[in-house]
């Protein structure tokens, strides 16, 4: 498709805006740590909303919000609490609040109860609850809700109110089924074929060519701060280090290699290993009889075939896995027998082995001396790794009980080396092509959740550690305009250019409503860098073709009617769209009617969604919802770092 078409993507969250918030805040807990902020004296009272007669606090809107940021950054580590809010992420994350509240007290007033006992057996199953047994421990869970700014009550309040929406809602939207006429309509659309053009009418192509004035310029910068919000940046101190980078004594005593070569006595004793040639036969008398043909010069192999048998080769064995591989009275037989003699018919569990001894492999003795070498070696392995597991297990306890991290360096040889400003995905601020050490990937997203404290150890790989801490911790604000003062230049003239090239596209769609077509319309504008692009696309290859992240005016283009034009706005002042559709065909549903199925269980998801927000729905009405604007607007000016607050 069309390159203009990733820049409506080009915002941290995408279009369209998919956020994955968790319904109860408990399961954040077995998810992971829950961030928090302080909201101290946040105006407009200390209510989020009411529901019925039921306050919601606004303490719990700033944990929610800090929550869903958590798990949107799991996919997009950069973004930042403002772009978040810019996006609508908070208003999504009020909905769910009220909406969670609601289902609670609406099963309260009809009867529906979650005991104590229930609640106490979910909070026992959150693993983030579970000291070091597994078990539940008190002071683990104490410490998680002191935390994450959250009262037991509170905490306990949300888990009853999950259990009375499952109750509630559960059935109602288990496994529901979309009907299959309406399936069959959502099928055609699969096979729904559409012509047309996009044109994309750049900002750029009008936008003023001097610079703003000062007054301009700073009243720009202060309306659009997000626009240039630099993500958190952490720089990290660290020591990597392995195995061979610590100094442990690992050489064995005489008195530990005697211990050892008297514990595996048998293993350096002599010992005996035979090959043999066999076949199983029913009976004793045939093995007697076959064994005599094949002492009288008969090859085993030919006796075998002419009796209907199949001669077996087996590899060198001991006594004990020969008669594991036979029986215990052929592998006597056999270890008795001289090379290359018939060995005396032995029963076995599938009948008699008739059977030629092959080979004898004798390994004599080895004395202490000669076993010396081999011993040492397997020593000094198991000394080193058990050495190291301990000398990591102090250096842990080392950082546990305060000690900086260059002092551990320090008295273990290490190097600490210190990294420039990190983004939480691991880029360099300001540099993305620059590398940073490989081992710190694998603790980048510990040392995003963690205070400037005391350093931490990580194992990192196979025999290799790394200890880090935070160094410096820059918070995600907008820069003085100084800083940025070029890249606010030029996003003011794109705004400038913005509205202009809005104007243009209304003349560009009166002129093709009026018969023009579109490419004389963009013509008659007479300006660069106009782009245009004819579409000719089946719906099926459009999904299978952009994978899900649909550009909008594809998505426009095939949500219009056919023989119509509209405009749509880019992102970030990137320019209008104009979105011309000239032709709607569709193939007969009946050659491909696999296609009703693939709805049916696709949209099944949706339509739980759907019942479980209209069930919602219904709820705020009857019980009635008043929301707090004011204190809405305070946490939501907090959250996003106004300065006026």
């Amino acid at each position: 498709m069309i390159s203009f078409f990733r820049r409506f993507f080009s915002s941290k969250i995408g279009l369209p805006l998919v956020l994955a918030f968790l319904a109860l805040i408990a399961v954040a807990f077995a998810a992971g740590d829950l961030s928090s902020t302080n909201f101290s004296g946040v105006s407009g009272g200390d209510k989020l909303a009411v529901v019925g007669n039921e306050d919601i606090p606004l303490s719990d809107l700033s944990v929610a919000a800090n929550t869903a940021l958590k798990q949107v950054r799991a996919q997009n580590p950069t973004l930042t609490m403002p772009e978040f809010i810019a996006e609508g992420g908070l208003d999504q994350v009020i909905e769910q609040l009220i909406d969670r509240y609601t289902v609670g007290e609406y099963g309260r007033t009809h009867g529906l109860r979650a005991g104590d006992n229930l609640v106490n057996s979910e909070i026992l199953k959150i693993p983030a609850f579970q000291g070091p047994t597994g078990a539940f421990d008190q002071k683990t869970f104490e410490a998680a809700l002191r935390n994450a700014g959250l009262s037991v009550q509170t905490f306990r309040r949300d888990l009853e109110d999950g259990l009375i929406e499952q109750q509630l809602l559960r059935s109602a939207v288990a496994a529901p089924q979309l009907p299959e006429k309406i399936a069959r309509q959502y099928a055609a659309l699969v096979l729904e074929k559409r012509k047309g053009t996009i044109a994309l009418i750049p900002s750029a192509a009008y936008a003023p060519a001097g610079n703003p004035t000062e007054a301009q310029l700073a009243a720009f910068y202060k309306d659009n701060r997000t626009q240039f919000i630099r993500p958190e940046r952490r720089t990290l101190r660290f020591a990597v280090f392995g195995s061979d980078s610590l100094k442990v004594n690992a050489v064995p005593t005489p008195a530990e290699i005697a211990a050892r070569y008297k514990r595996d006595g048998a293993k350096y004793a002599a010992s005996e290993k035979r090959a043999v040639t066999t076949f199983v036969v029913p009976t004793q008398d045939a093995a007697k009889s076959l064994a005599a043909r094949i002492a009288a010069g008969t090859p085993i192999e030919t006796a075998a075939r002419e009796a209907g048998f199949t001669a077996s080769k087996l590899d060198p064995q001991d006594r004990e896995a020969l008669a594991g591989a036979t029986s215990f009275a052929f592998a006597q037989n056999a270890f008795k027998a001289a090379r290359g003699a018939v060995i005396e018919p032995a029963q076995g569990t599938l009948g008699w082995y008739v059977a030629r001894l092959d080979a004898v492999e004798s390994t004599p003795a080895r004395s202490l001396a000669q076993a010396m070498p081999e011993i040492t070696d397997a020593l000094t392995a198991e000394k080193r790794a058990a050495a190291i597991a301990d000398r990591v297990a102090e250096i842990e306890g080392e950082i546990d009980g305060g000690t900086a991290l260059a002092d551990v360096a320090r008295e273990n040889g290490l190097k600490v080396e210190t990294t420039p400003p990190l983004l939480a995905s691991g880029q360099v601020f300001g540099a993305p092509d620059q590398k940073i050490v490989p081992q710190l990937a694998q603790v980048l997203q510990t040392a995003f959740g963690m205070e400037e404290s005391e350093p931490q150890l990580a194992p990192v790989g196979e025999d290799q550690y790394v200890i880090f801490e935070v160094a410096r911790t820059e918070e995600a604000l907008a820069p003085p305009l100084a800083e940025v003062r070029d890249a606010a230049i030029a996003a003011w003239k794109r705004a400038q250019g913005a509205v202009l090239a809005k104007q243009a596209s209304d003349r560009i769609i009166a002129k093709i409503r009026g018969g023009m077509s579109l490419e004389t319309a963009l013509a008659a504008e007479n300006r660069p860098g106009f782009e245009r692009e004819p579409i000719d696309l089946e719906r099926r290859q459009l999904l299978a073709q952009q994978r899900g992240r649909i550009a909008p005016p594809l998505v426009l283009l095939f949500s219009m009617a056919e023989g119509t034009t509209k405009a749509l706005e880019g992102p970030r002042n990137l320019g209008w769209y104009i979105v011309d559709l000239d032709d709607i065909t569709t193939l007969p549903l009946d050659k491909e009617p696999e296609l009703v199925v693939q709805p049916r269980q696709q949209l099944g998801a949706s339509l739980a969604a759907e019942y479980r927000q209209q069930a919602s729905a219904a709820m705020r009405k009857e019980l009635g919802v008043t929301r707090n604007e004011t204190g809405i607007a305070a946490v939501r000016k907090q959250l996003a770092g106004d300065p006026a607050q």
